[in-house]
């Protein structure tokens, strides 16, 4: 079963410079490979693992290893086994969140769009195949990966995905759908890439996508892109609630019309 805290992009990093890159700094790649290994770790990793993820041999791992030690990027595991990412990593996190203007712009509008709804809101950014949640906003029941800003998840079957895709023109969501691994993360997923576009295209109809049970079991979502009217999505607001508490069509109610002027709010203040 695919991770569900993180959907990996489909577009590989290149960590080695292009022949004739005399930018390029061939340790920081090396330094990002180290701690692109942690990406589905479930726990601490000894610098063989280290090693073995980076694709690098075992020395260099061991140099990159202690340097990122020294300045905080790296620390020991639970009775000193293993390796863990640091907590300097966080200060680059708040970097990227208080630093990007759709953030900025998006963080008030959807703190009374929380009120409003009083189911959960998130907002995602756009990386294509998946969409990267920058802000996390509760109800009063999740679970664990539902509250960690930086959990990725595809796009295709979930209604950020769908409505971030719905902004395209078609033959461009086409693109990104085929070469999108597609796991069936419930029996409910739709995999078919005609029926996604389906789903895609009453999406760019309603102005929302809307997704029930096909990501996470017993889960109803709708979710409206943000854009800058270039047909390139930056983003989407998610609100979810529980199919134990709504049905589809009453949850679609309650909050499509009240998400749609939340992503014209963001969208008019770009």
């Amino acid at each position: 079963m695919p991770s569900i805290l993180r959907a990996e992009p489909t577009t590989v990093t290149d960590f080695q410079a292009d022949e004739g890159d005399g930018l390029f700094v061939r340790a920081a790649g090396r330094a990002m490979q180290v701690l692109g290994a942690f990406h589905q770790a479930g726990g601490p990793l000894s610098l063989s693992e280290i090693a073995t993820r980076a694709q690098i041999d075992r020395s260099a791992a061991q140099r990159i290893v202690h340097t990122l030690m020294k300045l905080g990027y790296l620390r020991r595991g639970p009775d000193g086994r293993g390796y863990l990412p640091g907590i300097r990593l966080l200060d680059h996190t708040l970097d990227v969140l208080r630093l990007d203007p759709v953030v900025q712009k998006a963080t008030p509008v959807l703190l009374e769009l929380r009120k409003t709804v009083r189911e959960r809101v998130d907002f995602s950014l756009w990386d294509e195949t998946r969409l990267i949640y920058a802000l996390r906003m509760q109800s009063k029941r999740e679970t664990f990966y539902a509250t960690l800003v930086g959990h990725s998840v595809p796009t295709y079957c979930t209604a950020g995905g769908r409505a971030a895709l719905s902004v395209l023109p078609e033959d461009a969501a086409r693109a990104i759908i085929e070469r999108t691994p597609r796991h069936a993360y419930t029996p409910r997923t739709e995999t078919d890439t005609d029926a996604i576009l389906a789903h895609v295209a009453k999406a760019r109809a309603d102005g929302f996508a809307v997704v029930v049970d096909e990501f996470v079991q017993g889960e109803v979502a709708v979710a409206v892109a943000v854009h800058r009217g270039d047909n390139v999505p930056l983003g989407a607001i998610h609100v979810a609630g529980s199919l134990s508490e709504w049905t589809p069509d009453d949850f679609v109610n309650h909050v499509g019309p009240v998400a749609t002027e939340a992503a014209r709010a963001i969208i008019g203040s770009l």
